[in-house]
């Protein structure tokens, strides 16, 4: 009976846990020897070399990571090469901030749009880079052998970042390259990507944000998606090629490969593969994680952003330059919020709680007999149960803290300055920087919003000193307002004549200013009794996690596994198909210009189609771009993505370009955690969509006449 019991448990825990061909994000390099073969029986018409290959051009020289200049291997977003003269495209949210800093009151870039007529309306964006792979390596064993047996965790910590350190200035010495080496399956493999990073990206091109970003944040994560999320850049290079910083005399960059445009059009079942730089999954956390996730973690941080966007939206509606100023940052808190939300209904609703405590129940029984992992979960279990109480107040800290109200984070950016004494030059093109899209009035309600969730939600042991204060007798509102009546910091003007009168004793005086007091509060509280004790956690999760994700390949030796997103160039691959998110719903796999019409309401910002479009809508000039009449603006797919792969090219079977992936389906947007292929969709932006308004809307020709458009 016992027996039967755990080959039930563990058909059960292999049905769940075994990759289908639609999950997984897979390495480029190793595409040849895991995955090509299903590639081709789903589809693909090309080889693993078509995709990666390091002596000839691929598919992969035509993926870029757009990333800052002070942390180039991070990639916020991906973008493709569309021409050879370093043309790329990306979403328009992706260009969102480069677009608004080029944006004003006479020239509002995100209102009406941008398209550069020449080479010399190009506009610059100092700090952000795009990084082309060149290649990968496994250094794997390189750094094992530099490992000795016996040393600390903290002691091999530091051993490894030597070692990777060593690695990456050999591969590059003599180059222009850069090279970065992580880790891959939880620290058990080490590759090194080597890059080619350009400094010199120019805006080119962007819809307006009625186009960019149709829907606002209503449809954000959500299916059928009306949304032109696309935007236009170029990438320069020096004399020869080469990555340089910006200079006048800087050639458009030729690429070794770019993307061919697919006009053939879609359909229900094609193959697909987004090609680009997701950054973080967890698809092998334990029952522990993910009950925190969705019981303490995700709630608490809704609750606090949901507060903050109660007061951007209400100052957004009130005012056009408040709508600019804030437009950015009402995005950026709200694209995870709603991705929080969506996350708690998808693991609720496929029980991911439940399903992963059955996995762990056949582990339990399979690692009984292997002595090195038998205690593996208790550990789990003990870790988390301390963890809870200091996730959560570490979720304050960053959310309702440092992160709430601007003035606090500002506070702590310029006593850093100070203390480092930065140039007063420097420092007044920082506050220029940062006051341009600063509003005091705002700023208060959500510092009150922010004190209030802190006070209310949180025990005492874990409220810092000055937040408690606020909540003293007189009560939040007073404190606020006389916080920001006595701090340097609540606008420009005072600031700069602080600065003046101050600055041989700035960096004194300001440590009583009341708002850096508060920041410094919570900051005390977080270093003395969170972040000790979250570290200490977190390097012996850090261990489990190795050993954990190497039993299950132990125990799984017939399972191809994947790496979980890193920020690091990967591959997914499925198939157009539409999805039935709830009883009797159904979702079809496209949708069109018609669509959109029908959203349409002048009465709603983010439902306010441009007259121009209208007009192209009534006369039904739609050009080239139509399939059964209509003008495809989105499609959806099976892709398995996150964040980070934002503007990643979508392929179709011959490796040309069908879409610019954008976002998720919100019913499925738990698949960070867990992957569920019948609810879970990319949502891409059709190529033909873009095509058709830089021709039709834009009137952008020249940067259409730069593409290759094939209809197949």
């Amino acid at each position: 009976m016992k027996q039967r019991t755990l080959l039930l448990i563990l058909v059960f825990l292999l049905g769940g846990m075994i990759c289908r061909a639609d999950e997984g994000m897979w390495i480029p390099m190793l595409l040849k020897k895991y995955n090509i073969e299903e590639m081709q029986r789903q589809g693909f018409k090309l080889t693993a070399e078509d995709i990666y290959a390091v002596n000839q051009a691929s598919l992969k020289d035509a993926v870029v990571g757009l990333g800052y200049e002070e942390m180039p291997f991070f990639h916020f977003c991906t973008g493709e090469l569309v021409s050879k003269e370093g043309l790329v495209i990306t979403n328009h949210h992706c260009a969102f901030d480069m677009i608004q800093s080029h944006s004003s009151l006479e020239h509002n870039y995100l209102r009406d749009g941008f398209w550069a007529k020449n080479r010399e309306e190009e506009l610059i964006n100092p700090g952000i880079t795009a990084s082309i792979l060149v290649r990968m390596e496994d250094v794997t064993d390189k750094i094992n052998a530099g490992l000795k047996e016996g040393i600390s965790l903290s002691e091999q910590k530091q051993k490894i970042a030597e070692i990777c350190q060593q690695l990456e200035t050999e591969a590059t010495e003599g180059t222009e390259l850069k090279a970065n080496i992580k880790p891959y399956f939880n620290g058990n493999q080490y590759l090194m990507s080597v890059f080619r990073i350009f400094k010199d990206v120019r805006l080119v091109g962007a819809p307006p944000s009625a186009i960019g970003k149709f829907g606002g944040d209503t449809d954000n994560w959500m299916w059928p998606r009306h949304t032109g999320d696309f935007s236009v850049l170029r990438i320069y290079a020096g004399s020869r090629n080469e990555p340089a910083s910006y200079a006048p005399e800087n050639k458009p960059y030729q690429p070794e490969s770019f993307f061919k445009i697919s006009m053939k059009g879609l359909n229900e079942g094609d193959f697909t593969m987004v090609f680009g730089y997701p950054g973080t999954t967890n698809e092998y956390l334990t029952s522990y994680a993910i009950e925190q996730i969705q019981e303490v973690e995700n709630p608490h941080k809704i609750a606090i952003r949901t507060a903050k966007l109660n007061v951007i939206n209400a100052a957004m509606e009130s005012d056009e330059l408040l709508r600019i100023k804030y437009a950015s940052k009402a995005a950026g808190v709200a694209n995870a919020w709603k991705k929080w939300q969506g996350e708690i209904k998808g693991l609720k609703r496929f029980r991911t709680v439940a399903k992963k405590q059955e996995e762990e129940k056949a582990f339990r029984q399979w690692a009984g007999t292997q002595e090195e992992y038998a205690t593996l979960l208790e550990k789990y279990k003990h870790l988390y149960g301390q963890r809870k109480d200091l996730v959560l107040a570490a979720a304050y800290v960053n959310e309702a803290g440092k992160k709430g109200a601007e003035i606090v984070g500002w506070s702590a950016n310029i006593a850093r300055l100070l203390k480092d004494s930065a140039e007063k030059e420097q420092i007044l093109i920082y506050a220029d920087e940062y006051y341009k899209d600063y509003d005091r009035n705002t700023d208060k309600k959500i510092l009150s919003e922010m004190l209030r969730l802190y006070n209310r939600n949180l025990a005492p042991e874990w409220i810092p000193e000055e937040v408690r204060k606020a909540a003293g007798k007189k009560g939040i509102d007073v404190y606020v307002d006389k916080l920001f009546e006595t701090s340097v910091l609540a606008d420009r003007e005072t600031f700069v004549q602080f600065l003046e009168n101050n600055r041989l004793k700035a960096y004194k005086k300001l440590q009583k200013d009341p708002a850096y007091r508060l920041y410094v509060s919570i900051d005390q509280l977080y270093k003395k009794q969170i972040q000790p004790e979250l570290t200490r956690i977190g390097n012996e999760m850090t261990v489990l996690n190795q050993n954990w994700l190497a039993a299950l390949m132990k125990m799984h030796p017939e399972r191809t596994f994947y790496a979980d997103a890193n920020s690091t160039l990967r591959v997914a691959y499925g198939k157009i198909q539409g999805y039935a998110p709830s009883d009797a719903v159904g979702y079809e796999y496209y949708t069109t210009l018609k669509g959109i019409m029908e959203k349409d309401n002048p009465e709603i910002y983010d439902y306010n189609v441009p007259d121009k479009l209208r007009e192209i809508y009534r006369n039904r000039d739609f050009g080239p771009y139509t399939q059964d009449g209509e003008v495809p603006v989105c499609f959806i797919a099976t892709n398995h993505t996150t964040g980070g792969n934002s503007g990643s090219p979508v392929l179709n079977a011959e490796g040309h370009l069908i879409g610019l992936n954008f976002d998720r389906a919100w019913d499925g947007v738990m698949s960070d955690l867990q992957y569920a292929p019948e609810i879970c969709r990319n949502i891409a932006v059709d190529i033909r969509y873009v095509l058709f308004i830089m021709d039709k809307l834009a009137g952008a020709h020249h940067l259409i006449g730069e593409m290759l458009l094939v209809d197949e």
